[in-house]
């Protein structure tokens, strides 16, 4: 569901633009449509009213809980079950942040990835990634959402664009707390500019040798990393805030003193942060992550060489719920499950 489609059934029944945003604001902010001051029908037409409590059943139905795999960091990942039947990954972050996804499955096919594993299954519309978020506030506050789980946000950047522009407005989550998270598009650059409510940026770099890069994201746009750090950084100064770089540290794939020359080279004077993220490593997968020693060592060297780096720590590593391990295992198990067998009586 998009969210254009309840603005259609709430204008359809009557709602004046007013009418539709206090709605949609009680939706999204969990709050009582009365405001704990005067009661609906003070504010709302009967033809609205009529409508809300089968609409907000509806919308409550977009994102629904299956299970929580809290982490020692202070983060909890969540599988969440959609309308549809499929399921999607999000996660609750330290200090009321948000981690969304914009897609079930993924087309990048990132070689160290769970999500991309059985390709791209289908675009999630813009209410229901607004709804990841209606549910992760029932359980915590939600001040800061970004769009780093399953999915490429740019191959789904009409419902991703529209989510943020109702997050920064009725949702009430500051603009630099919206962060975009791309391997790089030039849709990207061509739209983030021109929104009213402009988010950070993040660009999975993960090699600063194209060739390399291209290994890790096989069907990532052919932008040279050159290209894309220029890109970043006409974007960073319009909207004021500085790039995040996301660079997932993989022991004898990226970890090397070439790799680090070429991050300094590629980021020294950039208006950018070099976040770090060990590996999470994942059974499936034949990559390894590097000891905390080394990911210390290279952040500190980064450093030192004029690089602002910070050395992230990917939710849910000690509970094996890496982005995608969650929903690949739910899906075998369910697999797994003999069929149940329903008697119908006439």
């Amino acid at each position: 569901m998009r969210l254009d489609q309840i603005s259609t059934r709430l204008f359809n029944s009557g709602a004046l633009a007013c009418h539709e945003q206090r709605v949609l604001r009680a939706w999204v902010q969990r709050r009582a449509l009365d405001g704990g001051r005067r009661p609906a029908e003070h504010f709302l037409p009967q033809s609205v009213r009529d409508i809300v409590p089968a609409l907000m059943t509806e919308l409550e139905g977009l994102a629904r809980l299956r299970s929580e795999h809290p982490g020692e960091d202070g983060s909890s990942r969540l599988l969440v079950d959609l309308a549809d039947g499929q399921s999607v990954e999000s996660v609750l972050l330290p200090r009321d942040g948000l981690c969304v996804s914009s897609q079930i499955g993924c087309a990048v096919g990132c070689l160290f990835c769970m999500t991309g594993k059985d390709g791209l299954l289908r675009q999630l519309g813009s209410a229901e990634i607004v709804a990841q978020v209606v549910l992760a506030r029932s359980m915590r506050p939600v001040k800061k959402v970004v769009f780093m789980g399953m999915g490429e946000p740019a191959h789904n950047i009409d419902n991703v664009v529209d989510a943020i522009e109702f997050l920064g407005t009725l949702g009430g989550i500051g603009h630099k707390n919206l962060v975009f998270s791309t391997v790089g598009d030039a849709r990207v650059f061509e739209r983030l500019p021109k929104m009213t409510v402009k988010p950070a940026l993040a660009l999975s770099l993960h090699s600063s040798i194209a060739d390399m890069r291209a290994k890790l994201l096989p069907r990532a746009p052919r932008i040279s990393p050159e290209e894309l750090v220029t890109l970043g950084e006409v974007y960073a100064r319009a909207s004021g805030y500085p790039i995040q770089y996301q660079w997932t540290l993989i022991e004898g794939v990226n970890d090397s003193e070439d790799e680090m020359e070429g991050i300094v080279r590629l980021l020294r004077g950039k208006y950018a942060i070099m976040n770090l993220i060990p590996y999470n490593t994942v059974a499936e997968l034949d990559f390894r992550r590097p000891s905390p020693a080394r990911a210390t060592e290279l952040g500190r060297w980064l450093h030192r060489r004029g690089v602002l780096t910070k050395l992230r720590q990917s939710a849910g590593q000690d509970v094996d719920a890496g982005c995608g391990q969650l929903r690949a295992r739910s899906i075998r198990i369910d697999r797994r499950r003999p069929a149940t067998i329903v008697e119908t009586r006439a």
